[in-house]
């Protein structure tokens, strides 16, 4: 374990933790946006790195990509930035072209653009404290935020994502790391193999449809006979030249501290190595980097574009504060958002 100043940022020194597993598994967690920044996996070839990083505060400042970082108060999309609970209505920064109100606002809005504090950490382990005021880029109450990153054994990261309230608010936290399984050694300084050609497999018969902002429609569809079906593993690049960022019905929640449940499985077809995503949540947004917007180089001099990267964000459904059938968002006083993840790896 090791704890240094990665940089400053909003007056406030963000730090950077390395977590260490015995099987060799290795993190480097910062206190901006609770941010991810590198996982490298033991491999039988050695470290493979298996996520999209950058190398200094700097770039993680002006990143729109959010790449690494938990995204919240309220995750993925509100339409019109608009929302009501128990009678009052409530309006947010619509930071999506004007018009929609994506991973909570804009910069220092955004749970994932801003620092967090460094609360505790061991060998394996780290917490980060938020507090969310009330008030804070248009939610009602303080939250009052965790976030635990923990690397298990043989290779698995685990994410615990808490939070209270003292006051009916949203509460919809996200991990929104971009995954690349293809990234073995030798590829510094040169662009990174495009992530489309990774397999896919989702554990969902039903997607939600989205309109051309990105916005669910409010169906849920099956998705047997679309290009949304993934029961087989297939690669996420097709010929009919679909994206993806839409999400896919997992199960209902049945209680708040419910067993994790395999969500996806995610291969590099180039290194073999696979990752399995398990998770608490109902709803697990894809998005397929098609957008990335974060800075062009990375990690030891990577080339990062289009399609650096996958996102798979467990969740509650998006807009859901304005689609009474969709999963309850709404967090009380008394209650405990709780949400767990493990991004389990097979390395090659």
């Amino acid at each position: 374990m090791q704890d240094r100043v990665f940089g400053e940022a909003h007056g406030v020194d963000i730090h950077e933790v390395t977590l260490r597993s015995a099987a060799g598994m290795e993190a480097k967690i910062l206190t901006w946006g609770a941010a991810l920044r590198d996982l490298l996996i033991q491999t039988s070839h050695g470290h493979q790195r298996v996520v999209v990083g950058f190398n200094t505060i700097d770039d993680y400042v002006a990143d729109t990509s959010h790449a690494g970082t938990i995204a919240g108060r309220f995750a993925n999309r509100i339409t019109e930035g608009r929302f009501v609970i128990d009678g009052k209505i409530y309006q947010l920064p619509v930071n999506q072209d004007g018009k929609h109100t994506l991973h909570g606002g804009g910069c220092g809005q955004a749970f994932s653009r801003r620092p967090w504090t460094l609360e505790a950490y061991d060998a394996s382990s780290v917490t980060m404290f938020l507090r969310s005021p009330d008030g804070d880029a248009g939610f009602p109450g303080n939250l009052n935020v965790r976030c635990v990153y923990r690397l298990l054994p043989p290779a698995t990261l685990h994410v615990e994502l808490t939070a209270t309230t003292d006051a009916p608010t949203l509460c919809n936290l996200a991990s929104h790391s971009y995954f690349n399984l293809d990234l073995p050694a030798g590829f510094e300084n040169a662009p990174v193999p495009s992530a489309i050609d990774h397999e896919f497999v989702a554990n969902a018969d039903f997607y939600t449809p989205v309109d051309s902002d990105l916005i669910p429609t409010g169906e849920i569809r099956f998705t047997s006979g679309t290009p949304f079906d993934f029961h087989k593993a297939r690669p996420l690049k097709n010929t009919q030249g679909v994206g993806y960022d839409l999400g896919f019905v997992l199960r209902e929640r049945t209680s708040p501290i419910a067993d994790i449940v395999h969500a996806a499985t995610l291969t590099g077809l180039r290194t073999g190595t696979a990752m399995d995503v398990y998770t608490t949540e109902p709803h697990l947004q894809l998005y397929d980097g098609g957008s990335f917007a974060g800075p062009a180089v990375g990690l030891d001099g990577a080339q990062y574009g289009k399609h650096c990267g996958i996102c798979l964000e467990p969740q509650r459904y998006p807009d859901s504060p304005n689609r009474s059938h969709f999963s309850n968002a709404v967090l009380r006083p008394g209650e405990t958002y709780r949400q767990v993840t493990e991004y389990r790896f097979r390395p090659s």
